[in-house]
């Protein structure tokens, strides 16, 4: 077991290229199992759950390449369409190849998947909108299996716009006969480059990243070359990385337009950000102003998966924050690794009040989930002393090559044995 080490103190400054989203490039890479010929997948980044999904491709069947950031994958031929339980249980976005291998193949089998423990993310709704295609569907020990002669296009009405549910049921619907309406669909900007690449490949969709997507049924689809979009939350992280260290960094390779709320609580912190074209340029003075109120809710409105890194930002603000998380009732597992850092908060159900300290202290933490390490190397950058980061694993399904990523813009992180860990801290 590894961790990270954290010599806190140092403020970043420099430039860096965000990397592409891995929320749009797992779709994508379940999708290119649609696709006869060879896809060519650009800006994928190197991530854990990247390397889950790209070994659940090749046990399928498909032929997986890797030529630096972009993928070739040709799925013409498939040899199962069950996908392994040992790899399911390693990530969720595993789900995301129910829809297209069940749309292309007429049959899919799947155990029920893991991933980060963050709060309950039931796939009730993916099967419900299978159901309304016209998927017979068996649940039975711990397995999922669908079949159909060929899927019919419907109405779905999601109770919740989940961007899971939404990603899978578009996937299902291109090739099903017909037309799909999906109503109460998920807006994240990841949905939209999916569409994006399926309508690329011959697909019919319009209104993704709206509330109603409209499917058009195709026979068919041809792989094409895409690039993935860039990392909207890591761009986010990166940030408040710069605003929680007083740093002076440029930011390469972003899209402003999917983090509108994000930058104006950052602005609201006392951060100067300005933008040109992909260019993303922030700088804060002095410590971050407390921010009165973040509510995390589904896009447009302020992400839950930063809720984490910017509690960070206000545990060393100059005065009292509020967050209120309402998507996921497990995300403040990272308040009491914080606390041990020297932050001051107080959690009530769903909501985190956090007064300011001028000063954080190393600490050895656990991240609990992907967000909350995040969090705490955030915590470890601004915190006197080091601070030793446990559970890496977690932080490496979202971050490529963290540390490497922070020491260009001038941290010092190193990965660490445990041995050297507990060496370190005798």
């Amino acid at each position: 077991m590894v961790c990270l080490a954290i010599e806190g103190g140092h403020r970043l400054t420099g430039t860096l290229r965000i990397h592409g989203a891995k929320n749009a490039a797992l779709p994508i890479l379940a999708a290119s199992v649609m696709a006869y010929g060879e896809s060519k997948i650009q800006d994928v980044p190197d991530l854990q759950d990247i390397r889950v999904m790209t070994t659940i491709l090749r046990q399928l069947g498909a032929k997986v390449k890797e030529e630096g950031t972009t993928l070739h994958i040709d799925a013409t031929v498939l040899q199962s369409t069950e996908v392994p339980e040992h790899l399911m249980r390693q990530m969720r976005s595993s789900i995301f190849l129910m829809g297209p291998i069940l749309a292309r193949f007429g049959h899919v089998r799947v155990s029920k998947p893991g991933g980060c423990s963050i709060g309950s993310r039931p796939i009730d709704l993916h099967l419900k909108g299978l159901h309304a295609l016209g998927a017979m569907i068996k649940e039975r020990h711990g397995y999922i299996e669908c079949t159909a002669t060929r899927l019919h296009g419907a109405k779905i009405n999601l109770d919740i716009p989940s961007v899971g549910a939404t990603e899978n049921l578009i996937m299902a619907a291109v090739l099903a006969e017909g037309t799909t309406v999906i109503e109460n669909a998920a807006r994240e900007p990841e949905i939209a480059d999916l569409a994006n690449y399926l309508n690329a490949m011959g697909a019919k969709v319009q209104g993704a990243g709206d509330d109603t997507v409209v499917i058009e049924g195709v026979e068919r689809l041809e792989a094409v070359q895409y690039r993935v979009i860039p990392d909207r939350i890591v761009t986010g992280t990166m940030m408040a990385a710069a605003v929680v260290t007083q740093g002076d960094v440029t930011l390469l390779n972003t899209n402003a337009a999917h983090l509108g709320v994000v930058i104006n609580k950052l602005r609201e912190a006392g951060a100067e950000i300005t933008i040109d074209g992909d260019r993303m340029h922030i700088k804060m003075e002095g410590r971050p102003k407390p921010i009165d109120s973040i509510k995390t809710t589904y896009y447009p409105g302020f992400p839950t998966d930063l809720q984490s890194p910017f509690m960070t930002v206000m545990s060393v603000a100059s005065g009292t924050s509020m967050v209120t998380e309402s998507v996921f009732e497990g995300r403040f597992q990272h308040v009491s690794e914080l606390r041990r850092m020297g932050a001051k908060i107080k959690v009530d159900l769903r909501t985190a009040l956090m007064e300011g300290v001028s000063e954080l202290t190393g600490a050895v933490v656990e991240a609990s989930d992907l967000r909350a390490g995040a969090a705490l190397i955030l915590a470890g950058l601004v915190a006197n002393g080091t601070t030793y980061v446990e559970n890496v694993h977690h932080i490496d399904r979202g971050y490529e090559n963290v540390e490497e990523m922070f020491g260009l813009l001038g941290a010092k992180i190193r990965r660490l044995t445990h041995e050297e860990r507990v060496a370190a801290t005798e």
